[in-house]
């Protein structure tokens, strides 16, 4: 029996319709260095999903290997609760430095979900404890994810994860989300004013008062398909929390770290949240560990004697561990002391207009959109209608089998192709990668279509 055919007979991967593995069985990984993994047979893959975009730095980073290496020797883990360790004060004295202006409390947790958890149970906790215990509702976007926990997935609006759990999930005020490639008000995404925000205008005159928390995925709705806004809408959104004492989250887990071309997406639109998760990038993809930051106001009312009941009982085993500080700590002294992201940043422009020079005259191009060194691409029947494919044919997924056969790991979001690569992409691994990609699509397209 090989690797491939132990692994089916004892795991169940994620996000999978394991019927399709008995076509295209696992790949076993052995080793990773830079953009690409190697597996067992090798054959290379070059990683523009930054292995569901948490791989920052690229894979087996020296620097980073260096210093989980030397924590591992020194500590490995240790009960978060009334015990602390360097690796922890030095990460959030570092990170203090660069998170949006006002945000100074840093809550430790081990994943992104867990993240969102966190924030959303201490936006419920601070209203319920200053006065306002009618605050129990949280707004959200349609398309919009934040996880798979059932508080996460509350939030959250892409069907194919949580619409079979609708029956036992919260009861959320969902806000239709800025779709630019198919605006009904005819702007761009560049040029607009945000007009579709008098939706979200409307539901808080309505549910404002009861309204604890609004969640966002800031500038790049990610699981929809790289849905990318305007940052009006976020100043926008800013001005009216503050309006009606809604806090507002930013969920920075996907769009966070130089995603977007800033620091953090926030940036883009100078606001500053109530809340911020974080996770992904902040260990460049080494560890699972995840941070919620919030502001001094928020942590000030959860602050009392211990009788009173006002402390936030929520706890992570694995809270702080010290070797995934390490790793985020170098993570940081790497973006601090390297130009890695003012070279993304330069590179971002060639990589985006590499992508349309190759792809935006096929006629089943619908959109190619891009910030930072994201970009995407959708896949549509009718370029003039904006009409998607019928989603049983797959084409998404076909394309991915071919571009793996070709050595690039792509992995669609239905037939929204996209590239969110490690910041450490090249110029020649862009241009590798998009004429790998263009065969691959026309190879599907060209000959189904």
């Amino acid at each position: 029996m090989n690797l491939s055919e132990k692994d089916l007979q004892y795991i169940w991967h994620p996000c999978s319709q394991m019927k399709d593995y008995e076509e295209l069985p696992p790949i076993i990984i052995q080793h990773a260095k830079g953009m690409y993994l190697y597996d067992t047979q090798g054959n290379s893959y070059m990683d523009v999903v930054s292995s569901w975009w948490c791989n920052l730095l690229g894979h087996c980073n020296d620097r980073i290997n260096q210093a989980v290496k030397t924590q591992i020797d020194q500590l490995e883990h240790v009960i978060f609760a009334n015990f602390s360790h360097t690796p922890a004060i030095t990460l959030c004295e570092k990170l203090h430095k660069i998170v949006p202006t006002g945000l100074e409390k840093f809550f430790f947790s081990d994943n992104g979900s867990a993240a969102v958890e966190v924030a959303m149970k201490m936006s419920f906790q601070y209203h319920y404890q200053t006065g306002n215990p009618q605050k129990k509702r949280f707004m959200t976007l349609t398309d919009a994810y934040h996880g798979e926990t059932l508080g996460a997935l509350s939030v959250g609006g892409v069907d194919l994860y949580s619409e079979l759990y609708k029956p036992i999930l919260l009861d959320v005020i969902r806000i239709e989300a800025p779709d630019c490639y198919r605006c009904k008000y005819g702007k761009t995404r560049n040029t607009c004013h945000a007009e579709c925000f008098i939706e979200t205008e409307k539901s808080f005159a309505r549910f404002g008062n009861e309204t604890s928390a609004f969640i966002i995925e800031p500038l790049v709705q990610a699981a929809a398909g790289m849905k990318i806004y305007s940052p009006v809408y976020l100043q926008k959104l800013r001005t009216l929390c503050n309006e009606y004492n809604v806090h507002l989250i930013a969920d920075e887990i996907a769009v966070g770290y130089g995603r977007t071309g800033k620091m953090f997406a926030c940036n883009h639109a100078g606001i500053t949240p109530d809340l911020m998760c974080l996770s992904k990038g902040l260990t460049g993809g080494y560890m699972p560990t995840a941070l919620t930051v919030t502001t001094q106001k928020i942590y000030d009312a959860f602050y009392a004697d211990y009788q009173e009941g006002k402390a936030f009982m929520h706890s992570h085993t694995y809270c702080g561990n010290p070797l995934a500080c390490a790793a985020a700590i170098e993570v940081l002294n790497i973006l601090e002391e390297e130009p890695i992201l003012q070279t993304a940043n330069e590179n971002s422009a060639y990589f985006t207009n590499l992508i349309k020079h190759e792809l935006e005259n096929f006629s089943y191009i619908g959109d190619i959109r891009s910030i930072g060194l994201i970009n995407a691409i959708e896949l549509v029947k009718d370029r003039e209608r904006k009409t998607p494919f019928d989603a049983s044919y797959r084409y998404g997924y076909q394309i991915y089998k071919k571009a793996l056969q070709k050595g690039l790991l792509l992995r669609p979001l239905g037939d929204i192709l996209y590239f969110n690569p490690p910041l450490i992409m090249t110029r020649d691994d862009m241009k590798k990668a998009i004429k790998i990609c263009t065969s691959c699509i026309k190879e599907v397209l060209e000959t189904k279509t």
